[in-house]
């Protein structure tokens, strides 16, 4: 029997519903209206593209958009500068610079991330926010990982007590989610390119999540029957052809629920950055 496939359109409105209407409430009871403010360096043709998404998804759900373009040719100082200023305007709850920066500033991207004020980081990549998710305190958490655990929750998948493998431990994907899922009561092991029998531990897990970036990483012998398998990975291996960590189609047969690539976990991220510019205006409110 083929396996349930986890739609990420289907979850993504369901987030983006619940982001509308927080916004709704926060307008209604504090007179404010989430706002967010997205730096893009130079004309990177993905960014761009990036960027216009959002930017169409904050309009759509009725929070303040703002696209602040700087030319390729910015400094380090001039775009610390911008970060400050916005920091400052309290009209803006959620700051975002888009990566990839340009080669000349690109060494800096660390320095630059930290300038953005913690309460503001929607990305949740400040070590402010990484400190608060590792001791359990409420924070703006990264996108992707975040909407892992809503798509879990809202497909009414079981997370306490069950066995998760997480492949890939990136500070964007694989880290921050061994944190939610411990959080959530789940046993976890993380495996990366040092682990050895990864196919056995593969195996032991009711939720296995790839997130390594290797194309058709997990084969169908490294799923248990029945797993949950959550495919956060996306390569593309010809022009127009993108496929994810995992071998879909075999693994289809094997495994209870899977994410397909693309349509999956991907579509959960932009919605995922607008519960946390909601997220951020109520931090700031002192919610």
């Amino acid at each position: 029997m083929s396996a349930r496939i986890l739609m990420g359109k289907e979850f993504a409105a369901k987030i983006k519903e619940s982001a509308r209407l927080e916004v709704e409430e926060l307008k209604k009871n504090y007179g404010v209206t989430p706002g967010l403010s997205v730096i893009i360096v130079g004309e990177n043709p993905a960014s761009q593209v990036y960027v216009r998404n959002k930017h169409k998804t904050c309009e759509e759900l009725g929070i303040i958009s703002e696209v602040v373009a700087m030319p390729e040719d910015t400094t380090k100082d001039a775009l610390l500068a911008k970060i400050d200023e916005l920091n400052a305007d309290k009209n803006i709850h959620g700051i975002l610079v888009q990566l990839p920066l340009p080669a000349a500033i690109k060494a800096h991207s660390e320095e630059i991330l930290n300038r953005i004020d913690p309460l503001k980081d929607v990305d949740g990549f400040h070590p402010v926010n990484v400190g608060k998710l590792v001791i359990g305190s409420p924070a703006l958490v990264p996108c992707t990982p975040a909407g892992c655990i809503e798509m879990l929750d809202l497909a009414n998948i079981e997370i306490d007590g069950k066995r998760a493998v997480i492949i890939g431990r990136s500070n964007i994907v694989g880290k921050p989610l061994f944190h939610l899922l411990l959080a959530r009561h789940a046993t976890v092991t993380v495996c990366h390119t040092h682990t050895k029998n990864l196919p056995e531990i593969a195996r032991e897990a009711d939720i296995l999540v790839a997130a390594s970036g290797k194309p058709n990483l997990v084969t169908a012998d490294m799923i248990r029957p029945g797993a949950t398998v959550i495919d956060v990975g996306i390569n593309r291996i010809a022009p127009k052809k993108l496929v994810g960590d995992v071998d879909f189609e075999a693994a289809k047969e094997i495994a209870g629920a899977i994410t397909p690539v693309p349509g999956g976990v991907g579509l959960l991220t932009v919605a995922m950055l607008m519960k946390n510019v909601v997220k951020a205006a109520k931090l700031q409110l002192g919610e």
